[in-house]
Parts: structure tokens; C-alpha cells; sequence
């Protein structure tokens, strides 16, 4: 998962723009710091290698945009975290939500299609979000805060 804060993506965010990365794996936060070194933007991005739900109510700042990628399992909780930590009229974005069409099956198997199932649900339906899901590779859900 990852957060931004008082900024879009770290350069058009200017010296101001910050952005908090996310990665239960350290194998790969390292190899997304070299990214991020490549990209010229490491001094502004944080990275944290550990339980993104933990890190995230454990801030009490808010954010701009919130990226949600963990493990589908934790899609509904990610949800109600997520609406203290976002600011007004910021972006809350996921990924994987229609899930290979899997989410259409009349009664899924699986634990993780089980979770994103309730989490788009629970999104439509939330009165803190104007919600949409984008059809874009595995599905896109975008959510204004109201």
C-alpha cells in the first residue's frame, strides 16, 4: 500500500511532495529504492518494509492519495482504515478488484475473491466515497472522499 501526501506522484509535487512506499518484503522495497534512486525522487518517497495496515493506523496525518494493493484477505479492513486517513477530496485507489472476473461467480471459493467481493460492496455502498471501478486490466476501483 502506498500514501501520498500533500502531493500527486513525487515531481509534480515538487521539494513539497511526499510519498510513503509501502512492501511486506524487503527484497523488493530494495529493489523499488533503486527505482526510485533511477528515478531521481528518492529523497522524497519513505519507504517502510512491514505490515501496511499496521503502519497506516498507526499515522495520524492525512493523505492525499491512497494506493491499495496488499493481500486481497485484507481489502474490506484496508477500507475502513483508509476513510480516517484520507482527507477530503483525496483519492482512494485499488487494484485487482474485478480480480480475472472472478468476483462474478455466484458463490466464490476462494478467500481472497471472497474479501474483494465485500470490499467492492462495502466501497459502492460507503457513504464517506463517490466510487467507480475502471475496467482497466484487472479492474481499477477509484473513490473520491466526500
Amino acid at each position: 500500500m502506498n500514501w501520498v501526501q500533500r502531493s500527486d506522484i513525487p515531481r509534480s509535487g515538487g521539494d513539497k511532495g511526499r510519498v510513503i512506499y509501502t512492501d511486506g518484503d524487503s527484497r523488493n522495497a530494495q529493489r523499488a529504492r533503486g527505482y526510485f534512486d533511477r528515478a531521481g525522487v528518492a529523497s522524497r518517497i519513505q519507504v517502510h518494509v512491514g505490515d501496511a495496515l499496521e503502519f497506516l493506523s498507526e499515522q495520524t496525518q492525512e493523505f492525499d492519495v491512497i494506493f491499495n494493493d496488499v493481500d486481497k484477505e485484507d481489502y474490506p479492513r484496508v477500507l475502513r482504515l483508509v476513510s480516517k486517513r484520507l482527507r477530503k477530496g483525496g483519492l482512494f485507489i485499488t487494484d485487482n478488484v474485478l480480480w480475472s472476473g472472478r468476483v462474478t461467480e455466484k458463490t466464490p471459493k476462494e478467500a481472497s475473491t471472497k474479501a474483494i467481493v465485500e470490499f467492492n460492496r462495502l466501497l459502492s455502498a460507503s457513504p464517506d466515497f463517490y466510487s467507480t471501478i475502471l475496467p482497466i486490466r484487472d479492474g481499477i476501483a477509484v473513490a473520491l472522499k466526500k
